[in-house]
């Protein structure tokens, strides 16, 4: 008998002993983070800009100086490379006011709870109940076959009927033909429940979740990074447009100045009314320009200010003075591409995301094995209130709960080859992610370089185009040409400085998409985890979570 005990007690000691080790096992394929499979060692035309003499603002006529990109660290406020107080001003209060912020924060508490979720499956849970309920049983179910199967047409209450149901003495005998009267259960207690999760099932789920919610903090970067580069692209194009709009004004005053210098001429005789009526007609003709980028300045307004969570025209008082195009600097700091995947929240997201299409395989694995859970309640059951305390009314149950899946239809096996399938998309979405983003930088600083040179060209047309303005002026109130010759060149004049003026906000639009294509900005408001404590230095940032 002492032996037999020793050998019971050794297995209970060596089942509980391997609990551990069973728990330990989590099956399905582990995440390892993907490396990219190209990665180009240096950008396109990172070289350092030459050093040049140093001179006073140039106009605007004049070639500026060429902006060159290097490889060195990405500041996070890459908004303060236009030295403009405005721009820095309303980038930073975009993260606090813009209501597609305030939607992404409020899907990554979404993620956040349900992270939640998945880890209370982790623990025990423990539940109270109670209930007093009224009950009549039927004559014809259970109460009959007890009454067949008793001698002499009667059932005594040893049996499986307790004896307070019929309110009789114990061990006195119910008739048959005697009806049991309704009767009122009162219960209360508590059951508790526990998965072991052996082989990984919620382990994995809650790894899912919590790279789930990893990606919805990236999504949440990155719609940032979206945001802060309209911002800056509306701001750039409003300074553009305004700058388009005082071009227009000062050709308008040219044209009035010629108009008046023709009627003078037209009423001395020396010239006819065809030269004014044409030169009335430049008149109307660069006026009619102005409505519409009055048009445009109140739009661009509008998307700032709808940016900022702000009413129409609410930053009127604050953007209608005409400010200059904010002007690139000569080193534009991009990093190197071995950066380019921890810094963009895109690809951080979509590594999150393939991280947690991996786990979700796991779970589906986990899927065919048992589930063993260990359950257990323990309460009072009675049928008269005044001894619901009573000790003797205790009841309890506990045991372990197994279930083996053995035929599902194929449903095991179709979910397994689902979330393969969804990790193989995450893969290829990854590397999709990462192509991109390589390929956007380098169009990004191929539009950069092409857009100075073209942006050169134009100042030095418009140089040209206003010495010729003054020339055809001048031989045409000495009387050798015609007004014909000065409204070609007022023409060539106005063009030429539209477009010059639009190149330079090209220009400065190029250097927004350049740094949205590099992913930088999100790391003051949204910091890693270690540099939480503080704004982030640029090598934490390099070093990724």
């Amino acid at each position: 008998m002492g032996k037999k005990s020793a050998i019971r007690r050794w297995r209970r000691i060596t089942c509980f002993g391997a609990l551990p080790v069973l728990a330990s096992c989590t099956v399905g394929p582990d995440f390892h983070a993907p490396k990219p499979w190209w990665q180009p060692s240096s950008y396109t035309e990172t070289k350092a800009p030459e050093q040049k003499s140093q001179k006073t603002t140039p106009p605007i006529t004049e070639v500026a100086a060429k902006s060159v990109p290097v490889p060195e660290p990405i500041d996070p406020r890459w908004w303060n490379q236009f030295q403009d107080p405005e721009l820095t001003s309303l980038e930073e209060r975009l993260v606090g006011s813009n209501l597609d912020m305030r939607i992404a924060s409020t899907r990554l508490s979404e993620a956040r709870a349900a992270y939640g979720q998945a880890r209370a499956g982790l623990f025990p849970t423990l539940n109270a109940n109670g209930s007093i309920t009224r009950e009549l049983l039927s004559q014809k179910g259970i109460v009959a076959l007890f009454g067949n199967s008793a001698p002499g047409g009667s059932f005594t209450s040893q049996g499986p009927m307790a004896s307070g149901l019929a309110g009789t003495a114990a061990g006195s005998a119910i008739p048959v033909t005697q009806t049991i009267p309704p009767f009122t259960l009162y219960q209360y207690g508590f059951d508790a429940s526990w998965e072991l999760d052996l082989w990984g099932r919620v382990r994995r789920g809650v790894e899912a979740a919590r790279a789930n919610v990893q990606a919805a903090v990236d999504q949440l970067r990155d719609g940032l990074v979206s945001l802060e580069a309209e911002m800056a692209r509306d701001y750039i194009q409003l300074r553009g447009v305004q700058r388009d709009r005082q071009i227009v004004r000062d050709n308008l005053q040219s044209a009035l100045e010629s108009l008046r210098l023709t009627k003078e001429r037209a009423t001395t005789g020396l010239t006819t009314d065809l030269d004014v009526a044409n030169a009335q007609a430049q008149v109307d003709g660069i006026a009619a320009q102005l409505p519409p980028l009055d048009t445009q300045e109140v739009q661009l307004i509008n998307a700032i200010s709808q940016l900022l969570g702000q009413p129409p025209r609410a930053l009127s008082g604050e953007l209608l003075q005409p400010q200059p195009i904010p002007p690139v600097p000569p080193r534009v700091p991009v990093g190197v591409p071995a950066e380019l995947a921890r810094r963009r929240p895109d690809i951080r997201a979509a590594e999150a995301q393939l991280h947690a299409a991996t786990a979700q395989v796991g779970v589906a694995v986990a899927s065919f094995f048992p589930d063993i859970s260990l359950t257990g309640s323990f309460g009072f059951q009675t049928i008269n209130g005044y001894n619901i305390l009573d000790w003797n009314a205790r009841q309890y149950g506990i045991g372990p709960t197994v279930i083996l899946p053995i035929f599902q239809g194929g449903q095991l096996v179709s979910t397994l080859e689902l979330r393969e399938e969804q990790q193989k998309e995450a893969a290829i979405n990854y590397q999709k992610t990462v192509l991109q983003a390589l390929h956007e930088v380098d169009n990004a600083l191929a539009a950069y370089a092409s857009d100075q040179k073209r942006r050169d060209q134009l100042a030095q047309e418009v140089e040209a185009a206003r010495r010729a303005l003054d020339l055809a002026r001048a031989r045409y109130t000495a009387g050798v040409s015609t007004f014909l010759d000065v409204l070609t060149a007022q023409q060539v004049l106005l063009a030429a400085e539209q477009q010059l003026s639009d190149s330079t906000a090209t220009v400065s639009t190029d250097l927004v998409a350049l740094y949205k294509a590099l992913g930088g900005g999100w790391e003051i408001a949204y910091p890693l985890p270690e540099a939480r404590a503080g704004n982030p230095t640029l090598q934490q940032v390099r070093q990724g979570s």
